[in-house]
C-alpha cells in the first residue's frame, strides 16, 4: 500500500479542519447562530454570543449598559415580541484579529419589522474566553 495518497488526504483533512477553526470562521458561525436565535424569537439563545459577565459593555443610542443581565433585560424590554424583533440580518464588513485572543468586527445590521424597519452600524470587540469567542463590547447605532 502506498502511503503518499493517504498522507496527502490526512494533510488535507487537517488543513480543512484548521481553516474552519480560524477566529473569523468561529465569529461568523457565532453571529449566524445569533441571527437564527433572534429570528426564532429566542433572546436567551441570542445572548449566548455575549460574555456572561458584569463587565460586558453594550453602547447604544441611550448610552452604555454594563453587565450581561442588564443587557438581556434591555433586549427583552425593547424587543418584546415578533413585531418589534422582526427579521434580523447582518452584513459583516470587516473582521480584524488584534491578537491571539481579541478580534474587532465592523458591520451593519438590518431589522425588517411590521413596526418599521431599522438598520445601523455596529462595532464588536470579541475576546477568546475558555476557548470560545464572545462579544465583550457591542456598540450599535
Amino acid at each position: 500500500m502506498k502511503k503518499g495518497p493517504i498522507l496527502a488526504l490526512l494533510l488535507a483533512v487537517t488543513l480543512l479542519g484548521q481553516a474552519q477553526t480560524t477566529p473569523e470562521a468561529a465569529i461568523r458561525k457565532l453571529m449566524a447562530a445569533q441571527i437564527t436565535a433572534w429570528n426564532a424569537g429566542n433572546l436567551d439563545e441570542f445572548m449566548k454570543g455575549y460574555w456572561n459577565n458584569d463587565s460586558l459593555a453594550f453602547i447604544g443610542k441611550s448610552g452604555p449598559t454594563y453587565g450581561y443581565n442588564k443587557t438581556l433585560a434591555n433586549y427583552k424590554k425593547n424587543y418584546n415580541g415578533p413585531d418589534q424583533m422582526g427579521k434580523l440580518s447582518f452584513e459583516l464588513l470587516r473582521i480584524d484579529q488584534l491578537s491571539p485572543d481579541y478580534c474587532f468586527v465592523i458591520g451593519k445590521f438590518f431589522l425588517e419589522r411590521k413596526v418599521g424597519n431599522a438598520s445601523g452600524m455596529y462595532t464588536l470587540l470579541f475576546r477568546k474566553i475558555k476557548g470560545q469567542w464572545l462579544i465583550i463590547v457591542d456598540h450599535s447605532s
